[in-house]
């Protein structure tokens, strides 16, 4: 059963989403209250399980509409997600993967994970 870790930082608060096996699965952006996580952690917990992928790897993807997946190579050559609400803000993002396939791995345990995730502050 996955898990979401708020955590203050020296800016504001985030969050981690973390899978059974402790991982983080994906992160968010910093956010100015304990409250708007809060917010982050339900708009997440909301769009993830039925979200679309858009592989941005290829070229003449098709664009899916919000709330989706979006996966996408980064600068450094790491395939990376981003997960966009239905009003097109990231609420979510990857760590960066060697391999699509991990990557791809990385959205379904998001999706699984989200379901049942217990909230705990650091």
């Amino acid at each position: 059963m996955g898990k979401f870790v708020i955590k203050e930082t020296k800016t504001g608060v985030k969050f981690d989403l973390k899978a059974g096996n402790g991982e983080v699965i994906a992160t968010s952006e910093v956010y100015a209250s304990e409250k708007a996580c809060k917010n982050g952690i339900a708009s997440v917990t909301k769009n993830a399980p039925i979200a679309p992928i858009e592989d941005q790897t290829k070229e003449g993807y098709v664009v899916e509409k919000h709330p989706k997946f979006e996966v996408y190579t980064d600068k450094a050559g790491e395939i990376r997600f981003r997960l966009k609400a239905t009003n097109g803000q990231i609420i979510a993002v990857s760590e960066g993967y060697k391999a699509m396939k991990s990557c791809l791995n990385g959205i379904e345990s998001v999706k699984k994970n989200v379901v049942d995730a217990k909230i705990e502050k650091i």
